[in-house]
């Protein structure tokens, strides 16, 4: 008994000495472990990690993440039937699985959203490379045969099958955390474009849209559009493009037809003669004359016409209202016919001026001078200048009707001969830069 109790007591002593020992150690061990954590934020506080301290994290968040997953998915599911409850039109049932999804997460919304929102820069990359990989017999995909066409230079057919098959028109090249415009449907991107256009037929900023990408490329080539931009050009007269374009934009493209989003400009130039001086009989001066016209065409047929010898900028901001303040401005109206136009001008009424004026005369027994109404008939003929298409118009007729007061009109035909030189068209920026209506 006694060698028994001697040695349970020796064992217990060992046991006692080894727990010592291995506490000891393992103080040794935190305490090592801690003055090197200490160094190791000291050199960089604020992305250095312990190993040990990482893989007790991800241990903690691989416990979590199975859980946190299955109760996403149930809820994503939930949220899901009561959108399919809600198209159909059962309304109560809809809210029923809404309120249980948002219980289970309440940012489930966004979540759905988020997981089904394509990846951009891959959805980008992927179709880029089906429109640079080459197209061999041998090697041959579904992208390819979907891009292959028999003919290569139908790039609208190409593009638009390319839309169609991803199902946007256009996405951000990075992350956004705002409404990017490709959230919006093709019906709205294109009613967008019509405002583009709006109904001073602003095609120039259509066709800068298009530049953009692939997508605003193939609304801009919309045949709806283009159909009304014809129909309000020509009218009445506008007909099918068949068979002789090949679409309605190739119509408005191809087909003679006025320019509006600047003005049609002619410089006249002469030298009249002076008179000779009383003191030196053989000085006879010449004085050289310049003055401009202006012409500007508005897309329902009203026209203005303007004749001065200001600087250009004054008489082209007087042309950019309907109803100009200038009272020199001729209003009118045009007719379009092929390749001519014809307008009809008068000049504005002032009728405060000329009653006062003939109640004066009549007051004091004077007579009064008729110098008649007059109405200006002016005829041109659309033609392209160096390669610029509709951008000259060339004097057909000009006749000036002169109507008395007693019904007698008088027509006055002026010869041209050389005497009156062709408009020429120039871009004037501030005509485009609002929208007010739609293309309609």
């Amino acid at each position: 008994m006694s060698y028994s109790g001697a040695s349970d007591d020796d064992a217990g002593g060992d046991e006692d000495q080894e727990s010592s020992s291995s506490s000891l150690c393992d103080i040794d061990t935190l305490k090592s472990f801690r003055e090197q954590w200490q160094r190791e934020l000291e050199i960089s506080p604020k992305h250095a990690i312990h190993p040990q301290l990482k893989k007790l994290q991800d241990e903690k968040l691989k416990e979590k993440k199975p859980e946190e997953v299955s109760l996403e998915t149930k809820a994503k599911n939930l949220f899901l039937q009561g959108i399919e409850n809600e198209q159909s039109g059962k309304l109560y049932e809809a809210i029923q699985f809404y309120r249980r999804a948002v219980q289970l997460v309440p940012d489930v919304e966004f979540r759905l959203y988020e997981s089904t929102k394509p990846k951009i820069r891959e959805k980008i990359d992927a179709d880029e490379t089906v429109l640079e990989r080459p197209t061999g017999d041998n090697d041959r995909t579904e992208s390819d045969d979907l891009n292959v066409d028999e003919n290569e230079s139908d790039i609208l057919g190409k593009l638009s099958r390319i839309i169609q098959k991803n199902g946007y028109v256009c996405l951000p090249l990075h992350e956004q955390s705002t409404t990017h415009i490709s959230s919006l449907p093709m019906e709205i991107v294109l009613y967008i474009l019509r405002w583009v256009v709006s109904s001073e037929l602003d095609i120039r900023s259509l066709e800068v849209i298009s530049r953009v990408c692939r997508g605003f490329y193939v609304c801009a080539r919309d045949a709806e559009i283009w159909r009304m931009a014809c129909v309000r050009v020509w009218g009445v007269n506008c007909g099918r493009f068949e068979p002789k374009y090949q679409s309605w934009r190739d119509m408005y493209m191809q087909r003679p037809r006025l320019r509006y989003n600047g003005c049609y400009v002619s410089k006249t130039t002469y030298i009249r003669h002076g008179e000779n001086s009383f003191q030196d009989q053989f000085y006879r001066p010449w004085h050289l004359v310049e003055y401009f016209r202006y012409l500007r065409f508005f897309p329902e047929g009203r026209v203005l016409m303007l004749t001065s010898t200001d600087d250009a900028q004054s008489c082209v901001s007087s042309l950019k209202s309907r109803n100009p303040r200038n009272n020199t401005v001729l209003i009118g109206h045009y007719r379009l016919h092929d390749n001519c136009v014809s307008l009809v001008l008068k000049r504005q009424e002032t009728k405060t001026s000329s009653a006062t004026f003939s109640n004066r005369r009549r007051k004091r027994g004077e007579p009064v001078h008729d110098s008649g109404e007059q109405t200006f008939h002016v005829e041109f003929e659309i033609q392209n200048y160096h390669k610029r298409p509709n951008s000259q118009l060339s004097w057909l007729c000009y006749i000036i009707y002169t109507k008395y007061i007693d019904g007698q009109e008088v027509p006055t035909k002026l010869s041209l001969g050389g005497r009156y030189p062709p408009f020429r068209f120039s871009r004037v920026k501030s005509y485009t830069q609002e929208s007010e209506f739609p293309l309609q």
